[in-house]
C-alpha cells in the first residue's frame, strides 16, 4: 500500500514492477542479476483521484509517456527489495507534486530613489569610459 495523502492511497496490484539488469560497471555479479527495477503505473486505470490524474497527465515529465504511464528505473541500490522501496517513494513523490499549487507571482515596480540611483551610476560610469578615450591635441 502506498500513502500519498490522509485520504489517497494505492494499492501495489495497480502498479507492475519488472526487475531488470542494472547498466554501468558492477564486476562479476553484475551479468547474470536482475536488481534494478522498472515500475509503471498507469494513469488512466489507476484508483486516484480525477484531480490527481487531470494534473499528472498534463505534467510535462519525461517518465510520463503520451499514452499517460509513468514509467519510473530504480538501479541505485544493489538488493532488488531497496530498489523497489526506491521506485515507489519516487512515484510517491511524483503524485504529491501535483498537488502543490505554486504561489501566485506580483509583480512590483522599483521606486523611484533605485531608479535614480541606477540613472545615476550608469551616467557616472559613461562619463569615466568617455574621459579614458582618445585626447585631441590639435
Amino acid at each position: 500500500m502506498l500513502t500519498i495523502s490522509n485520504n489517497v492511497s494505492l494499492d501495489e496490484s495497480e502498479m507492475t514492477f519488472e526487475a531488470i539488469r542494472a547498466q554501468g560497471s558492477g564486476g562479476q555479479k553484475v551479468n547474470k542479476t536482475s536488481v534494478a527495477i522498472h515500475l509503471c503505473f498507469d494513469i488512466e486505470a489507476s484508483s486516484l483521484p480525477d484531480f490527481y490524474k487531470e494534473k499528472l497527465l498534463v505534467l510535462k515529465d519525461k517518465r510520463i509517456t503520451k499514452e499517460g504511464i509513468i514509467v519510473i528505473k530504480s538501479q541505485q541500490h544493489r538488493s532488488q527489495e531497496q530498489n523497489r522501496a526506491e521506485a515507489l517513494k519516487r512515484l510517491a513523490v511524483l503524485i504529491k507534486s501535483v498537488n502543490i499549487v505554486q504561489k501566485k507571482r506580483v509583480p512590483t515596480k522599483p521606486t523611484k530613489g533605485s531608479v535614480n540611483r541606477r540613472i545615476q551610476s550608469k551616467k557616472k560610469h559613461a562619463t569615466k569610459k568617455r574621459l579614458r578615450g582618445k585626447v585631441n591635441t590639435e
